[in-house]
């Protein structure tokens, strides 16, 4: 396992983190499963564990609590806030009424005292950022969080919140976790230089782009992966950016196996090559899951393949742009680009 800086905090920590999305109801998890899969994964090295209040409804939290129970210290724990926590209209967002008590309520459900990083889910339109700043300073200097940061913010928003920090004298955002993979590589054009800019550590999510890259799917196979059962719409072949994006994975499939790789060597490689990111989360569902991506945990793409990359994808693009999660409002609501 390689170790990294995670942005300018002085902590190591390793290239590839555990995500626990899968954990509970989403990944159809069991406690003894999810604690078994933890302990593999910090036998392997990965000492950075990520989850959020929102997933399965807290019960992630819960799961990785008692999966980590007696060995807190050895861990970089990161969580999440800002998604909604039931129908309650104030019981989501980042402001600070809502932080305060998201965050008693994730370190209830871990059974700790604090978190290593605490991460604001996505951007919230109707909070300031000197309201969530602020907070989550008072937050930090209470000792219940160590550090913040943010997660699938647009490039615009990470560089106002830089500015914020500095006008207001507030703790500021020290990492941020995009959506990257080699079929999504938008955020190469805007977040990332960003990112190396204001010197954030990035945890890059869904590296194996939802399981596109996992090897699972391939032409003339049926498509059986866990992620495709609730969410079919990413898989369906007839729409275009999908068959884009399997005419993708198959010439992938083949710098993959001229390089003697794995589909998930290649696409975790990928990602960790880019020198502005820190950190790759994997999110396995069961052990088998895992030991296919720690198998990638050493893997270092040569020249020749990534230039291989770009040739199949180019850099800075995104097959299915309808799927990201940093889009300004405006693009979506047409009541908010007109008079």
């Amino acid at each position: 396992m390689q170790y990294r800086t995670l942005g300018h905090t002085g902590v190591q920590v390793s290239s590839l983190a555990l995500g626990a999305m899968n954990f509970g109801a989403i990944g159809r998890t069991t406690q003894a499963e999810a604690t078994a899969i933890v302990d593999a994964a910090l036998d392997a090295g990965i000492n950075l564990i990520d989850t959020a209040d929102m997933y399965s409804d807290g019960e992630s939290e819960e799961m990785v609590g008692k999966a980590i129970a007696g060995r807190r210290d050895d861990i970089v724990l990161a969580t999440k806030a800002t998604m909604p926590m039931g129908d309650e209209r104030n019981h989501r967002g980042s402001s600070r009424r809502w932080l305060v008590t998201a965050l008693d309520d994730s370190l209830r459900r871990l059974g700790v005292d604090h978190v290593d990083l605490y991460q604001m889910h996505r951007w919230d339109p109707t909070t300031s950022d000197e309201e969530t700043l602020s907070a989550l300073t008072d937050l930090q200097r209470a000792g219940k969080i160590r550090y913040f940061g943010s997660s699938t913010f647009p490039a615009h928003r990470i560089v106002q919140a830089q500015w914020a920090a500095r006008e207001h004298h507030l703790g500021r955002y020290v990492t941020e976790q995009p959506s990257y993979s080699v079929l999504q590589r938008g955020i190469e054009s805007h977040v990332l230089p960003v990112t190396e800019q204001y010197g954030l550590g990035v945890l890059v999510w869904s590296p194996l782009a939802s399981g596109w890259l996992s090897g699972a799917v391939r032409a003339g196979r049926e498509i059986t992966t866990s992620r495709s059962t609730f969410m079919p719409q990413r898989f369906d072949l007839t729409v275009p950016a999908n068959r884009a994006r399997l005419d993708a994975v198959e010439q992938l499939a083949q710098v993959a196996d001229d390089a003697g790789l794995t589909m998930i060597q290649l696409a975790l490689g990928f990602v960790t090559a880019h020198p502005a990111v820190t950190s790759a989360l994997i999110g396995p569902r069961t052990l088998d899951h895992l030991h296919a991506q720690l198998a990638a945990a050493d893997t270092e793409l040569s020249a020749d393949v990534l230039d291989a990359i770009d040739a199949v994808v180019a850099p800075g693009t995104d097959l299915a742009a309808d799927e990201k999660f940093d889009t300004p409002p405006a693009l979506l609501d047409p009541a908010l680009r007109r008079r």
